[in-house]
């Protein structure tokens, strides 16, 4: 059992001894842990019509023991962070791809389960967990209690901007799911394995962890991530490519220098190549669309459901 779990118990008896200094305008009746009333608020039957009825997606905010790693101690997404980030995600990245390559597309290949948890997973050494998946069938996305709902950011002019205040949700939410898809889609479809010989004897299989992002592009990946092996790189490639400005993937290359930046750009010429064979989708025009949803995410209104 997680160690939140027994603080939770010694604030409610906390709370208990107090609760006379507690008014009903303080409390919130929607709850944000998993229930087994049956009882359904309005964002979970907003949810079921905007994420199950239309993309076959359960999207989940209420925390359940059963969808986290017991190795970490995190706690729930909030109800108002939740109802944010689902207009986001539908917004950015579903609609992205809707626009792209039509709602079958998209309902037949999208992630089955998307799990929100508040708090971010705090590895041994400082690294930050905040979006993974589960062998392309749910993907957990953390840290959504970070979000500033009057200050929505999505950076995509600087390609390594990890900034968590205000949150940067390219960096890390959208470049993760469309990194996670791309997984999907690759699994679905392979690739050329022409690719795998491009980096071929450069891969840091086991040490990829302290390779900067900054330094990757010179040896000719677009992320320290991407150098652990070919399938990261070819998804690493595609998820920084349509989520970063013609500017930001500039940055890129520039880093890069004479010996790497060809590198990456063969890379790219292969993704491009295969998911317009595959899949009939042009990423030049997944990245305008991508860019301008992404703009326009600071305009939604994210407190209240339409």
């Amino acid at each position: 059992m997680k160690k939140f779990k027994y603080l939770g118990i010694l604030l409610f008896s906390a709370a208990a001894v107090s609760f006379t200094g507690c008014s009903d305008d303080d409390l919130n009746p929607n709850s944000i842990f998993q229930t087994e009333t049956g009882e359904r608020s309005d964002f979970d039957k907003w949810l079921d019509k905007n994420f199950v009825e239309e993309y076959n997606l359960d999207f989940k905010y209420r925390y359940n023991d059963n969808e986290t790693d017991r190795n970490y101690n995190v706690i729930p997404a909030t109800y108002e962070s939740s109802v944010a980030m689902a207009k986001l995600v539908r917004h950015v990245w579903l609609e992205t791809y809707v626009d792209c390559a039509g709602k079958d597309f998209i309902r037949k290949y999208t992630p089955r389960v998307i799990q929100l948890i508040g708090s971010f997973q705090y590895k041994e050494g400082g690294g930050i967990t905040a979006g993974s998946a589960d062998q392309g069938m749910k993907v957990m996305l953390y840290g959504v209690n970070h979000l500033d709902l009057d200050n929505i950011v999505v950076d995509t002019e600087e390609p390594y901007n990890k900034s968590t205040s205000p949150l940067n949700l390219n960096n890390w939410y959208f470049h993760t799911m469309h990194h996670e898809f791309c997984h999907i889609l690759t699994q679905t479809k392979s690739y050329s394995t022409d690719f795998q010989t491009i980096s071929a004897g450069s891969y840091h299989a086991t040490d990829w962890i302290n390779v900067d992002d900054e330094n990757a592009p010179k040896q000719g990946f677009v992320s320290g991530y991407a150098s652990g092996e070919y399938n990261e790189d070819f998804a690493e490639t595609y998820a920084f490519y349509v989520t970063l400005s013609a500017e930001g993937w500039q940055k890129i290359l520039d880093m890069a220098g004479e010996t790497g930046a060809p590198i990456i750009q063969q890379k790219i010429d292969m993704v491009r190549e295969y998911f317009k064979n595959s899949w009939g989708i042009d990423i030049d025009e997944m990245r305008s669309i991508v860019l301008r949803r992404s703009a326009e995410a600071a305009t939604l209104d994210l407190r209240t459901l339409d």
